[in-house]
């Protein structure tokens, strides 16, 4: 019986960075999802942004990188490497200030078997 997912799909999903700790990206069911690059940007033109990401799974967060500073007009990667998400499971990402900072994830979602 064949999958209605396709076996493999590049994404790239931009959002805008806020002070609440919003997941920006949930695995969808059926699929594995290997998050290839995270980064942020300080879009703000005077003060330079603390960003905390995480993986959630459930009710439990993991911190991937807590407070760490973008400075002015820079862009900082969030993973040393890559990050398998599971059907459920949710990237969320908050700064200190609304609207200083854009988010890019770019990633491979793969159809499970």
């Amino acid at each position: 019986m064949a999958s209605a997912i396709p076996l493999n799909t590049f994404k790239t999903i931009i959002a805008n960075v806020t002070t609440s700790a919003n997941v920006v990206y949930t695995c969808p069911a059926g699929v594995t999802t290997v998050v290839l690059l995270a980064q942020v940007s300080n879009i703000d033109g005077a003060n330079t942004i603390n960003v905390t990401a995480a993986h959630k799974r459930g009710a439990n967060t993991t911190r991937l990188i807590a407070n760490a500073q973008v400075p002015i007009q820079d862009a900082a990667s969030l993973l040393m490497g890559k990050l398998v998400l599971e059907t459920g499971d949710g990237f969320s990402i908050q700064a200190n200030e609304n609207n200083a900072a854009e988010l890019t994830l770019s990633i491979l979602e793969t159809a499970d078997a």
